[in-house]
């Protein structure tokens, strides 16, 4: 049992909420998507119960439709930089578009994160599935979905190259010799690729991790391959544990193929618990976060992942609508699941819609069923951790104070930190400088 591979855990931090209306709810401060005092008190509640990383999502397009939280919140890198000072041993991983932005720039952004926070950065690669992205970046035209994983995958090419700019000893810093750095452990990029021309080097230096942890969020057939090659850690969902382990093992396989150790991915399925101390509690919980939605919000919910279709124009209570190849290149793993199941549960609209807004997961009950259940998903190779988000601030705390004490008793989850670095804390290994590990070659 000691020697047993624990269970990881992230916190998603999601202001109001990624419900359509938790604003509402009591519980919800109405501006916590912008509330500083609120995103700290979760990262720090999420520390306490020794989460390996806080999480936070992002998005480059909004309209009127858009659920609240959506409408007015924090960028990543300038919130994890706020959190980096009032955490200290917690991950601080976000989401940047690698369809939208420059890999310079993000290298530069990521990078001095990693410094700011002493290691504890990650980048959330995401390739912006919503068309109307490429009207915000003077763009006619959003890349179609295979194409945003090519580009998605130079791109890590070039921001890992540029984090290699400087080898760890590069800087001498001796001032009675006027030496700051050795030259010969400086070195350019100079990438030439089919979407990118970069020279560097890079203006920051590698932190003690090496390099920001790599995370992906994808799981299509795209997503999948980008995640086998290149990413450390994957964030997805999935409703059974059957199809949980048939991913887990996909990607595993996939980085395998790759020349990968299975365990150089981490895997972590998002789960949304809902504690009570008896299932009557937990369930009451649940129905007063349905209750909130209204039909309306849940259609605009459900047409965002179909490029902001409007549902309202078809019947609430006749069979799902047939969409074609709408939704294909946007959320495309997500919008085929939907389809999907409406078909084979002869589903309506209204009920799809419903379920959409307000899904009804597994981990609902007490405190040991959903430790059981998390630790049954990690015994049995469907998740290595989770992802926790929640529509109410206490949901947070529940898991903290009453399912994780559960998990630490069982030897499954750890009860101090292992490292002070995320990379350390997943269990990731520090990637080696290219141009150190080339004159270790040279020179052997």
């Amino acid at each position: 049992m000691a020697n047993r591979k624990q269970i990881k855990f992230g916190a998603l931090i999601h202001g109001v909420g990624g419900n359509v209306s938790a604003w509402r709810h009591p519980e919800v401060p109405a501006d916590a998507s912008v509330n500083f005092k609120f995103y700290t008190q979760q990262a720090q509640t999420a520390e306490a119960g020794k989460f390996d990383l806080v999480f936070i999502a992002d998005g480059l397009y909004i309209n009127e439709k858009s659920i609240p939280h959506f409408l007015n919140r924090f960028e990543p890198i300038t919130i994890l930089s706020a959190l980096a000072a009032v955490t200290s041993k917690i991950g601080l991983v976000g989401t940047l578009s690698s369809s939208y932005s420059e890999p310079f720039t993000v290298a530069r952004q990521f990078g001095s994160l990693d410094h700011i926070s002493g290691g504890r950065a990650g980048w959330n690669v995401v390739t912006s599935p919503l068309e109307g992205s490429a009207s915000n970046f003077s763009k006619t035209d959003h890349p179609t979905h295979d194409e945003r994983y090519k580009i998605a995958e130079e791109y890590l090419q070039v921001t890992r190259g540029l984090w290699d700019s400087w080898e760890d000893d590069a800087f001498v810093r001796d001032k009675e010799s006027g030496v700051f750095f050795d030259p010969a452990k400086l070195h350019t990029l100079n990438h030439k690729g089919e979407y990118f021309a970069v020279q560097g080097p890079l203006n920051i230096a590698r932190s003690k991790q090496g390099h920001p942890v790599i995370f992906q969020a994808g799981s299509s057939e795209s997503g999948k391959k980008l995640a086998g090659k290149a990413a450390d850690a994957v964030f997805t969902g999935h409703e059974r544990i059957e199809d949980a382990k048939a991913f887990y093992k996909d990607v595993k396989d996939r980085a395998v193929a790759e020349g990968r150790s299975v365990d150089d991915i981490v895997i972590l399925p998002g789960i949304g618990p809902i504690i009570g101390r008896t299932e009557e509690e937990a369930e009451a919980k649940y129905q007063e976060l349905a209750a909130l939605v209204t039909i309306e919000n849940a259609l605009n919910y459900l047409g965002r992942f179909f490029e902001h279709h409007d549902f309202s124009q078809y019947p609430l209570d006749e069979p799902f609508p047939e969409l074609g190849d709408l939704g294909h290149n946007s959320f495309r793993s997500g919008t085929d699941k939907i389809k999907q199941n409406a078909k084979e549960q002869n589903l309506t609209l209204r009920q799809v819609a419903l379920q959409s807004a307000t899904p009804r997961g597994q981990f609902i009950g007490t405190p040991e069923k959903v430790a059981d259940l998390i630790q049954q998903w990690h015994e049995e190779g469907a998740a290595d951790g989770f992802i926790i988000h929640s529509s109410i601030p206490s949901g947070l705390n529940d898991f903290v104070e009453l399912v994780v004490p559960i998990l630490q008793e069982r030897g499954v989850y750890r009860t101090e930190y292992e490292a002070d670095t995320l990379r350390g804390n997943l269990g990731l290994p520090i990637p080696a400088n290219r141009y150190s590990k080339e004159a270790e070659k040279v020179n052997s």
